[in-house]
C-alpha cells in the first residue's frame, strides 16, 4: 500500500508542476471569465451598444427608399413611417431616374395585379440579400395596413398573436429550440467533457509509454510490482483529471449563471443542481474505462509514437457521439440518444451531452453509471492480466490484434 501511495504521489506531482496543466486548469476559465465581463460590459453599455448599431446602420439609415403602386392598394402609410423615408412615385421611371441621382437607395414596384399575383418587385443598385430582408419587412407591413384598411391593430394580428403565453406540463422548464443557445450549450459541453476525459486518460498512456521507452520501467520493476504500478497511476492521475473536471464545470456553470441575469436567458438554460454531481460521477467511471485501455495500450507498444497511434483503437467509441452530436441535440430523448447514453463506452459522453439538452429522468443516469461501473471493473481486471512484467519489458511492435486477445484474457 505504501508503494502505490508513492506512485499515486510522484504523478500527481509531476502534472501538477507542469506550465501546461496549470494555464489549462487556471488560464482557460480565467479567460472565459475575462471574455464574459467584456460582453456583459458592453450589453449594459447603452453607449456602447448605441455606437455598434451606429456604425452598423450608418450607411443607409440617411437614404430612403422608394415605391411605386400600380395597384392602388397604398392610400396611406402607418403611423411611425415618414412620406420622405418611403417616398411614392407615380411610375417606374421616374423612381429609377430618383435611384441613379442618389435621391433614394431602392424602390419597390407593386404591379397592377398584385391581389391575383401576389409579386411585388424590389429594385436596387447592389446585391445585398442580408439587408434587403430587414428592408421589406417594411415594406411589407406599409401593404399589410393598406390591405387590411388602416387597422393597425388588426394588421398586428396577422404576424401572430400579440400576447402568447405559454405553458408547459414538464416537471422542469423546457428550452426554447429556437434559441441558438439550446445548441451550443450542450455543443460546448460535449466538447469540453470529451477533452477532459481524454486529456486525463491519455496522460496515463504517456506515462507508461515514456516510462518504458527511457526504460525507466526496469528500475521501477525492482522495487513495485506492475500492479501496484497500475493503481498508484490509475488514481494519481485520475486525481488530477477530476479536479480539472470539478474547475471547469463550477466555473462554467457559474458563468451560464450569471448570464441568465445578465442577459436575459431565462430559467430554462440554467443547468440543473445535479449536473456537477453528474459530470464528477460519469468522469471517474468513464476515466477509470478509458484510462485502463490507455494503460494496456501503453504497455504493449514499445515507444510512445506507436503508442498515439493505436490510440484510435481505445477512444474510437467516444468519437461516434461526435460525428451524430447534431442529431443528439436534435433528439436528446430519442432512442438513438437513448442507446448511447446507456452504453458503456459512449455513455460519459451521451449521458452528458443529454443532462445538458434536456430533463432526463433520474434512473437513465442512474442506470447508465451502474453499467459504467461494472464495464469499469471488468476493463481494469483484464488489463491487470495484460500489466505484467513481461509485457512492460519486451519491445515487440503494437498489433490491435494480440491487444484486443489480451482484453480478453486469450
Amino acid at each position: 500500500m505504501n508503494k502505490v501511495l508513492l506512485v499515486f504521489k510522484h504523478e500527481i506531482l509531476v502534472v501538477v508542476t507542469r506550465p501546461s496543466f496549470l494555464l489549462t486548469l487556471i488560464g482557460l476559465p480565467l479567460l472565459g471569465a475575462l471574455v464574459f465581463t467584456v460582453f456583459s460590459r458592453l450589453n449594459q453599455s447603452s453607449t456602447a451598444t448605441n455606437l455598434v448599431t451606429q456604425i452598423i446602420t450608418e450607411a443607409e439609415s440617411v437614404e430612403a427608399e422608394g415605391y411605386v403602386d400600380l395597384s392602388g392598394i397604398i392610400q396611406t402609410l402607418p403611423p411611425g413611417i415618414s412620406d420622405k423615408a418611403l417616398i411614392a412615385y407615380p411610375d417606374g421611371a421616374t423612381a429609377l431616374q430618383a435611384l441613379q441621382q442618389g435621391v433614394i437607395r431602392s424602390y419597390y414596384l407593386v404591379p397592377a395585379d398584385y391581389l391575383q399575383s401576389g409579386q411585388v418587385i424590389y429594385n436596387r443598385p447592389d446585391f445585398n440579400p442580408i439587408s434587403a430582408q430587414g428592408e421589406s419587412d417594411t415594406f411589407e407591413w406599409v401593404l399589410r395596413y393598406n390591405l387590411l384598411g388602416g387597422n393597425s391593430q388588426l394588421a398586428s394580428l396577422t404576424y401572430g398573436p400579440l400576447d402568447l403565453e405559454k405553458i408547459s406540463l414538464a416537471p422542469e422548464p423546457e428550452r426554447d429550440q429556437e434559441n441558438m443557445l439550446s445548441f451550443w450549450l450542450p455543443y460546448g459541453v460535449t466538447l469540453l467533457f470529451y477533452i477532459i476525459l481524454m486529456s486525463a486518460a491519455s496522460l496515463l498512456l504517456s506515462s507508461v509509454a515514456k516510462e518504458k521507452e527511457n526504460r525507466v520501467l526496469e528500475i521501477l520493476m525492482v522495487s513495485v510490482t506492475p500492479r501496484q504500478l497500475l493503481a498508484g497511476k490509475i488514481a494519481g492521475l485520475g486525481v488530477v483529471g477530476l479536479l480539472q473536471t470539478v474547475t471547469w464545470a463550477v466555473v462554467g456553470r457559474g458563468l451560464l449563471s450569471a448570464g441568465e441575469r445578465t442577459f436575459n436567458l431565462g430559467d430554462a438554460f440554467r443547468l440543473p443542481p445535479s449536473f456537477i454531481f453528474w459530470a464528477v460521477v460519469f468522469f471517474l467511471l468513464g476515466y477509470a474505462v478509458y484510462a485502463s485501455l490507455m494503460a494496456g495500450l501503453g504497455a504493449l507498444v514499445p515507444n510512445l509514437r506507436e503508442a498515439s497511434q493505436a490510440t484510435l483503437v481505445v477512444v474510437f467509441p467516444l468519437i461516434i457521439p461526435l460525428f451524430l452530436i447534431n442529431f443528439l441535440i436534435e433528439q436528446p430523448n430519442g432512442l438513438l440518444a437513448l442507446i448511447l447514453s446507456l452504453f458503456p463506452f459512449t455513455a460519459p459522453v451521451v449521458m452528458m451531452l443529454r443532462l445538458s439538452a434536456t430533463t432526463v429522468p433520474w434512473w437513465q443516469p442512474a442506470l447508465a453509471a451502474v453499467l459504467l461501473l461494472l464495464t469499469a471493473a471488468l476493463v481494469i481486471r483484464s488489463v491487470a492480466r495484460i500489466f505484467r512484467a513481461q509485457a512492460l519489458l519486451s519491445g515487440q511492435p503494437f498489433k490491435v490484434k494480440l491487444y484486443l486477445q489480451a482484453l480478453l484474457g486469450r
